[in-house]
């Protein structure tokens, strides 16, 4: 529940330029900053290309943007939900890393060959 309503307050009330502000500068330092956002984001696809497509003009690395594509939708509500009973909370809390540390990986490695 938190995630949805961190996406829509972000969404709302804080301009494209401000987030595209924060991620201008080492690359490495902007994925890892996006891949700490987007785990407990809630974004779905369709709700994050016009968002991504603004960041994206504004200066927000490929990789980045990638990396939201990527970790939203691993980490939706209904998925961490169905999870979390399923998985023991060790293997639950693995899990969520491990969505973090591909997403983070999979961000630089776009930006390296981008």
């Amino acid at each position: 529940m938190a995630g949805v309503l961190l996406f829509a307050l972000l969404r709302r009330y804080v301009p494209a330029k401000v987030i595209t502000t924060l991620f201008r500068g080492d690359e490495a330092l902007d994925v890892l900053m996006t891949a700490t956002i987007g785990v407990p984001l809630y974004a779905c696809g369709g709700g994050t290309i016009p968002l991504l497509q603004a960041w994206l003009v504004d200066g927000m690395s490929i990789g980045s943007a990638a990396l939201l594509m990527l970790a939203g939708p691993a980490t939706q509500i209904t998925n961490l939900g169905a999870l979390k009973i399923v998985l023991r909370p060790r293997r639950f809390l693995l899990y969520i890393g491990f969505c973090h540390t591909f997403s983070l990986a999979l961000g630089l490695v776009v930006n390296r060959t981008m």
